[in-house]
């Protein structure tokens, strides 16, 4: 026997036997794993967004897969790095200012940042508690912005890898952040129709705009943040002025701008508005925005992302359309030449009504916001576009990069300078998957090759590499199957065609009118030889292959021609052969099914109890069982000799899509649009395993023939394979980690610890519960334990050898012993390094407070002996947050509580001046390398300048010479 013979023996023979575990005497199986993710170019949840990668600006995007992140070459077409994913769906992205980190936010509420050099999760921050919509970094890359669908934005320290605070004020999901240079400002935009200006010195929100009557769904500040444009459900654009109160008015700006307020209040600003805008800026001590006007676009429907370039002079917007509208931002000095030809113009004009001189015409100039904003172009994407990103190179270039809700990414580039800017396509990343969802799945007979079909093509996947080989236009395609042979595939059509393709040359050879309504299933038969369909004319037609001779070669080419018909009642949802061939089961659209005998066509039995139509079924190797599933999220297993219902399983929480068995086991999985695929035992009618990985409806899947292997498509438009490994499953184990699973999902959704004596207001704690800070908080407490026991035994064993009058040997712990034989109270400090610095407050949060009187004496311990001074002054000064009036109130800390006072002052003060010393050496380094840079560039230039006088004087001989 060959190799692969001998493990397909051995993996029958587990599948089948009973294996007598300490248990008990149960069945065992093997475990299906996620092998890869294939077929998706970019998904639609998450934003794209240009990356820094291998020093290159421009040329690589980052884009959502799922629950991965893919790096695109946009040149090449090439994916250069994905960055993994553990379960949950990207849903924002965010590169850090200096280009080495990217920062994803996932479906979950968490946060990670990748670093782009080794693709890694460097941080992870756990705060909110639905699906992050909104990035944003600082300008120098220390702090992070992040909104969320559970209304709150929460600050985050990237270099201290924790959350500084959270913002509660919006009523909505939050749509965009943005954090301003010049000011500690944030600004933040929701669904509940507000943008609030948060000041991040004081943790409050001192100015709310209402100046919108639907949700604003993107904002961007430009003008060297004097103007913020915002964009909701309608085709206008607002624009608001701000003006900072601490700011005295610049003397160099033209009197046009300053007087009246002429320069800003222009474009179609609605009393109302005015008037609410007055009201609201009443009070504040800060800025003062107001509405100064509006943008029209063309598109009709809501904004869904409106973005600047880095530079923010370059302004876009997209509706839901495939249109993206660029407008380009003139800076002052643009503006004021604007006006100055202006004004020449007016007094040129009013010079000619009047006969007055120019100098002493009085014109006042209003600077409109058309002044400031001015329409670039429009770029008509393929499709309708679901995000997009904007790069400005040095040479003046604009780049734009958009993501397409049919699985495509675009690449245009622009002049912004020329006078009617041309839109070029650079790129187009489309060979990666489909452009619609996949409704149909095959496997090769040699288990190799991977056929998936969709609304506009088929292709062919290679199961190893999972590169596509081929790629073939196709009608509508809702079946398929390879022909015997696999030189040649079929598809049935949703126009109720066959559609007949070779792969070796990839064209259609044929195309076949099968049925009048949509060819809903295929089956092959058991000899090879033709196969059967049903379609929605309630008709069953079998087919035989033949070879015919072509027009246009000498060669006889492959054709299949009908045979039979077999006319019922309402339409074929299902076909499917038993193995044997002597039985026809048909899913009707009357919720049954009906089984023929294949010969005489006779009716023999009728499986009626599925209270919605039957979607999916199939019939065991040894043609005893057929399963079942039906759109009322019920699978029925059915002994098919006598049509007797066996057992009805309530297997998904919605429709059951696809069901097929294991081959040569009694094994089958199915597919729901609950997302899930299950693996069931059709003889003990137990649910075995489920594979979690697809985020939308999984459509269909395909067992290889082998059973090692499945695919499996969904909406989320990816392909999935799974593979069979050799790790066997145990139901009870497996029960056992499902009940872990559900117990960690309730402590994520269970409310935030109430910190005494705090007040609920508009900013709170950054973090959330998680399992994680449980866990920790336990590893806490245990090692304090351990401290309390092991200083216990040392008072005890002091006594003994003062009874004993000798030293005894005091027997060690065996985890200190394992720690190298370390101090209890060095082992509880080694714990507290251990706990990630983003989970750090929570865990302690969670920490009662008879363990906090112990931490504190150990505090002073190990501050005295100066170990781990910003850790432990972080922890200290959160346990008095917390616990202030239970600490002060205890007579027994008060003795703790002063030597802690002085001593961590003066430890403060001792790393501060470190970080001086430091800060001061690395200043003086900077400017050494700058100076230095500074002689090596004069240097240069004053070698290139004597290059080229001595090339001069050359040429010059030369001409002499030759005089």
């Amino acid at each position: 026997m060959t190799p692969e013979e001998n493990k397909a023996a051995a993996d029958d023979w587990i599948l089948q036997r009973p294996a007598n575990l300490s248990m008990g005497l149960t069945k065992q199986y093997l475990r299906y794993t996620g092998a890869a993710l294939f077929g998706v170019v970019a998904s639609q949840k998450g934003n794209i967004v240009y990356v820094t990668l291998r020093g290159e600006k421009g040329r690589y995007v980052a884009v959502p897969a799922c629950e991965h992140v893919f790096i695109w070459d946009t040149r090449k077409g090439e994916k250069v790095l994905i960055l993994q994913g553990q379960k949950h769906e990207v849903t924002a992205l965010c590169p850090s200012p200096d280009g080495l980190h990217l920062a994803v936010g996932y479906e979950d509420g968490s946060i990670h940042v990748f670093s782009l050099l080794s693709g890694e999760g460097n941080v992870t921050f756990n705060g909110h508690k639905a699906a992050v919509t909104a990035l944003r970094y600082d300008e120098l890359g220390g702090r992070l912005a992040s909104g969320s669908k559970d209304t709150d934005v929460i600050i985050w320290d990237v270099i201290n890898e924790s959350g500084l605070y959270r913002l509660k004020g919006h009523k909505d999901a939050v749509t965009q952040v943005v954090l301003l240079k010049e000011k500690n400002i944030l600004v933040s935009s929701g669904k509940d129709t507000l943008v609030k200006w948060w000041d991040l010195d004081t943790q409050h929100c001192f100015k709310t705009l209402v100046g919108h009557r639907t949700e604003v769904w993107g904002l961007a500040i430009v003008s060297d943040e004097k103007l913020l444009i915002t964009g909701s459900a309608d085709s206008e654009l607002r624009a608001w002025d701000i003006s900072y109160f601490q700011e005295e008015p610049d003397p160099s700006e033209p009197e046009y701008k300053r007087s009246k307020g002429l320069a800003d209040h222009t474009g179609g600003s609605s009393e109302e508005d005015r008037t609410e805008d007055q009201d609201e800026t009443e009070d504040e001590h800060i800025l003062r925005c107001v509405k100064a006007g509006s943008v029209m676009r063309e598109g009709r429907d809501r904004v869904v992302n409106l973005a600047t370039d880095r530079t923010g002079r370059i302004l876009a917007c997209h509706g839901t359309d495939s249109v993206l509208e660029v407008f380009y931002v003139l800076s002052e000095q643009e503006v004021r030449k604007k006006i100055e030809r202006k004004m020449k113009k007016a007094r040129k004009k009013a010079k000619k009504r009047s006969g007055v001189e120019e100098e002493e015409c009085d014109i006042i100039v209003e600077c409109s916001l058309q002044d400031k904003i001015q329409r670039l172009t429009n770029i008509k994407a393929s499709s309708k576009i679901k995000s997009f990103d904007l790069i400005l190179s040095p040479k003046g270039e604009l780049k734009a990069t958009v993501m397409l809700q049919n699985n495509i990414i675009e690449s245009y580039s622009l002049n912004p300078r020329a006078q009617i800017p041309q839109v070029i396509q650079v790129s187009k990343i489309t060979i990666g998957g489909h452009r619609s969802d996949v409704r149909t799945l095959a496997f090769s007979s040699d288990n190799i090759a991977i056929l998936s079909a969709a609304a506009e093509s088929v292709k062919i996947w290679n199961r190893s590499t999972l590169q596509c080989i081929r790629t073939m236009a196709c009608e509508y395609a809702l079946c398929s199957l390879f022909v015997p042979g696999d030189r040649q595939v079929i598809i049935g059509t949703k126009t109720g065609k066959l559609q007949l393709f070779d792969l070796a040359s990839g064209i259609l050879l044929e195309t076949i009118d099968a049925h009048d309504g949509g060819l809903w299933s295929i089956c092959p038969s058991s000899d090879q030889r033709g196969f059967v369909t049903g379609g929605a004319d309630k008709c069953v037609k079998f087919w035989e292959f033949e070879l015919v001779k072509d027009k246009d070669s000498v060669q006889k080419r492959l054709s299949v021609k009908q045979t039979r018909i077999l006319q019922l009642d309402e339409d074929v949802l299902c076909v499917r052969y038993s193995p044997n061939q002597k039985l026809l089961a048909v899913a009707l659209l009357d919720c049954t099914v009906k089984i023929f005998y294949t010969d005489t066509l006779k009716f023999f039995l009728s499986l009626y109890g599925h209270k919605l139509p039957v979607l999916c079924m199939d019939i065991s190797y040894d043609g005893a069982l057929i399963a079942t599933g039906s759109a009322d999220r019920n699978v029925k297993i059915w002994g098919l000799d006598f049509g007797d219902c066996h057992k009805s399983l309530f297997a998904h929480d919605d429709s059951v899509m696809f069901l097929q068995f294991v081959p040569k086991s009694h094994l089958f999985f199915t597919a729901g649009k609950d997302r899930k695929i299950k693996q069931w035992d059709a003889d003990k009618f137990e649910h075995i395993q489920t594979l979690e990985g697809h985020h939308q409806e999984v459509w269909c899947l395909a067992l290889s023939p082998n059973g090692d292997f499945l695919v499996s498509s969904s909406h989320d438009k990816s392909l999935r394979l799974w593979e069979r490994t050799r790790e066997p499953i145990v139901l009870e184990e497996e029960r056992e980690m499902q009940r872990e699973m559900e117990y960690e999902d309730s402590v994520a959704k269970e409310d935030q610890p109430v910190v005494p004596g705090e007040t609920q207001g508009e900013a709170g704690l950054a973090g959330k519960k998680t399992i994680e800070t449980v866990k920790a908080a336990e590893r806490i407490m245990e090692a304090i334990e351990l401290y309390r026991e092991e200083t216990a035994k040392l008072e005890q064993h002091k006594v003994i050898c003062r009874a004993a009058g000798k030293e005894v040997p005091l027997p060690v712990n065996p985890i200190l012993q394992a720690y190298g034989n370390i101090s209890p109270s060095a082992y509880v400090l080694d714990v507290l390094k251990k706990v990630k610095s983003s989970e750090l407050e929570e865990s302690l949060l969670v920490l009662p407070f008879s363990y906090v009187p112990d931490l504190l004496e150990l505090f002073n311990q190990h501050l005295q002996l100066g170990s781990e001074v910003e850790l432990l002054c972080r922890a200290l000064l959160f346990l008095l947050r917390i616990h202030f009036g239970r600490i002060t109130t205890n007579q027994l800390l008060v003795k703790v509580m002063e030597d802690l006072k002085k001593t961590t002052i003066s430890k403060v003060s001792q790393v501060r001046d470190v970080l001086g010393f430091n800060m001061a050496g690395l200043q003086f380094l900077k400017k050494e390398i700058e100076a230095k840079d500074e002689v090596t560039f004069f240097a240069d230039a004053t070698d290139r300048f004597e290059e080229k006088k001595r090339k001069r004087k050359k040429k010059q001989k030369m001409i002499l010479a030759m005089v």
